[in-house]
């Protein structure tokens, strides 16, 4: 990957937006002040700037009263990664990384984003969608009766709020008696949720990075699933980096990151994660418009793979806030 020297004096004043009201907030504070120490080790003049609302107007004094020139946004879950907060950042007219308030939208509704990601030719798993106000919990239903216009799905089901982040609210289901109780559960999270068809196999991801893809990573878990705690606690999960792959597996993998990159109109960075079932078939499952930046994060690996330290990825995120038409 060919980078273009970076010059830090037109960054002026960096503010790194993190925290967050959402269920990622724990996170999303792991993350920005990865980030917030990484520019001030750098010589940069950046400050963190923890939100704590998600009212709009509360949350654009709140940012406007630091004075900054710039927003590194390193705020996940729900207000920093679904467009709301990129569009405060543009009615301040701020410059700010990542994608814009509709790309950002469109990935975190994962019921649009599968239209999207068919509509652009990539396979996804089949799907049901329940909604809040008509889900009846005393009503049976089987999961996969309706289809997808290719095929019904049986159990396992993935089952999970159709917007949210980390795992959080997801559950696999093998048995039908346990359906509504995770639908219950992921109905906590958002008024929708999302069954899905699972699909064994070989868990992937890749990064895009200044709108090329970096590596495929594999990651293995001792968990079923790459779950909340398997993510981010030391120990439960391996990283391939890169993944074992034939060189056309691989290219697939990458084609089909940078496909949904595109199709989703997201900018500057993403990450994809995918199955690769054992007919060698790829399901792209989401896009990540604001991947994680700890020290167990995805994107990180995959640009140490590529010879981007992680000061440098801080650098050339901040950058493309500039390239921005």
């Amino acid at each position: 990957m060919e980078i273009k020297n970076i010059d830090t004096a037109r960054f002026g004043k960096i503010g790194v937006l993190m925290g967050g009201t959402s269920t990622e907030r724990d996170i999303s504070l792991k993350s920005g002040h990865a980030v917030l120490e990484s520019l001030k080790k750098q010589g940069l003049d950046a400050v963190g700037i923890d939100i704590k609302t998600d009212d709009h107007r509360l949350a654009a004094e709140f940012i406007k009263s630091f004075g900054v020139d710039c927003a590194f946004v390193a705020l996940h879950g729900k207000f920093g990664e679904d467009g709301q907060v990129q569009s405060i950042l543009e009615g301040l007219r701020l410059r700010y990384t990542g994608s814009g308030p509709a790309a950002s939208r469109n990935a975190m509704d994962k019921i649009n984003a599968k239209k999207i990601f068919r509509d652009a030719g990539l396979v996804t798993p089949g799907q049901m969608i329940i909604e809040k106000r008509s889900f009846n919990p005393d009503t049976a239903f089987t999961p996969g009766v309706e289809t997808t216009g290719e095929r019904k799905f049986g159990p396992p089901w993935v089952i999970k709020p159709a917007s949210n982040g980390s795992s959080i609210g997801l559950s696999i289901i093998d048995r039908q008696e346990d359906v509504v109780k995770a639908v219950k559960a992921a109905l906590e999270f958002d008024d929708r949720v999302l069954i899905e068809e699972y699909i064994p196999g070989r868990e992937l991801t890749v990064g895009i990075l200044a709108e090329e893809p970096l590596c495929v990573i594999e990651i293995v878990t001792k968990h079923r699933f790459f779950d909340y705690q398997a993510k981010y606690e030391h120990g439960l999960t391996d990283y391939i980096v890169p993944a074992l792959l034939d060189g056309e597996t691989a290219g697939r993998a990458r084609g089909a990151a940078l496909t949904a990159h595109r199709a989703l109109g997201c900018f500057g960075c993403s990450r994809s994660d995918m199955i690769l079932d054992k007919n060698g078939r790829l399901y792209l499952l989401e896009v990540n418009t604001i991947p994680g930046l700890t020290s167990t994060s995805l994107l990180p690996k995959a640009a140490g793979y590529a010879g981007i330290d992680f000061d440098r990825l801080c650098l050339i995120l901040l950058q493309s806030a500039y390239e921005k038409e």
